[in-house]
């Protein structure tokens, strides 16, 4: 059976990353969030390429595979397409639009806890990224977070083509209405978020956990440190997957990313999910390596860590 041709929808933005070396938990006083003001001196600062979907292409490229990119940027973002382009990634469908690229600003602490801010820009210049060409043809989409309408729209087009679905709406989970959100999760075959983001899902949706996971066929949760689970209605069990240390933990930005880009390259050729977890947290350690989102890693680096990991072979 061939491997569906991946179809990412999500995010093309440029990221300023930076950190500091204290923690959030010890500045903000619960009792004051209604007069919330918080300065932190950073120790760094790294301007970079980033979005959501861009960073998952890149990193199913990166196991050289050539992942359909759909998303808006602005002419500024000319040099990050190219350089997409030519890691293998099919740039051929971004939207050019008149806007700014879309900028990611987020300010990290030494628990790798985040607050950010998003300037939509080129990305709300989105409503033209119709699904509607891939019907009836052998794709997979993963629908990542980028413009809310225009994610609300491809929704309801995936399940009107009967399109194979991925919902990712990550950060956007907050920006989506409540019947928006339950469509995704009752038209996706996976649905993904973070720890954080899952219990904003469920608190929008008025739905418990359990009831989430006994309609959508694979829920995967991210945990950050504490790896990630498996679960869902074709899920017998719980599958608890651990982390892939990295030689060195320094910005956990783009992790996410680089999971999703592990854990469908093997689930779109139908490896075990355990397995699809697995190699998901080997991508995302090389993102834990760097500052930026976007590592630099080879197929042997990634076979070998698998190795080192999880004592088996892998083949890529």
């Amino acid at each position: 059976m061939p491997t569906p041709k991946l179809v990412i929808c999500g995010s093309i933005a440029i990221d300023r990353i930076m950190n500091f070396s204290g923690k959030y938990a010890d500045m903000i006083h619960p009792q004051k969030l209604h007069v919330l003001s918080l300065s932190v001196l950073l120790d760094e600062v790294h301007d970079t390429h980033g979005g959501v979907g861009a960073n998952i292409a890149y990193n199913y490229a990166s196991l050289d595979e050539s992942p359909i990119l759909y998303g808006s940027a602005g002419p500024d973002a000319e040099n990050y397409i190219n350089n997409l382009s030519k890691k293998g990634v099919n740039t051929d469908y971004i939207h050019r639009s008149k806007l700014p690229t879309a900028t990611f600003n987020v300010i990290t602490d030494i628990d790798h806890n985040q607050v950010g801010g998003f300037y939509t820009g080129a990305m709300a210049d989105s409503k033209s990224l119709s699904l509607k060409q891939w019907a009836g043809q052998e794709v997979f989409i993963s629908i990542s977070a980028h413009d809310p309408e225009t994610m609300q729209a491809q929704i309801k087009e995936a399940e009107k083509f009967n399109i194979r679905t991925l919902y990712d709406p990550g950060q956007q989970v907050s920006s989506l209405s409540k019947d928006n959100l339950s469509s995704g999760a009752q038209v996706a075959e996976i649905l993904m978020l973070n720890d954080y983001e899952f219990g904003v899902f469920c608190a929008r949706t008025g739905q418990k956990a359990d009831e989430i996971k006994s309609k959508t066929p694979v829920v995967v949760t991210t945990l950050g440190r504490n790896g990630s689970i498996i679960e869902g209605s074709s899920v017998k069990s719980p599958i608890k997957i651990g982390i892939a240390k990295p030689t060195k933990a320094v910005d956990p930005s783009g992790a996410g990313d680089a999971y999703r880009a592990g854990f469908l390259y093997g689930y779109l050729r139908q490896w075990e999910l355990v397995k699809c977890g697995q190699l998901g947290a080997v991508l995302a350690s090389f993102a834990v390596q760097i500052h930026g989102t976007q590592a630099i890693y080879t197929k042997a680096e990634v076979i070998a860590r698998y190795k080192l990991t999880f004592n088996q072979e892998i083949e890529l």
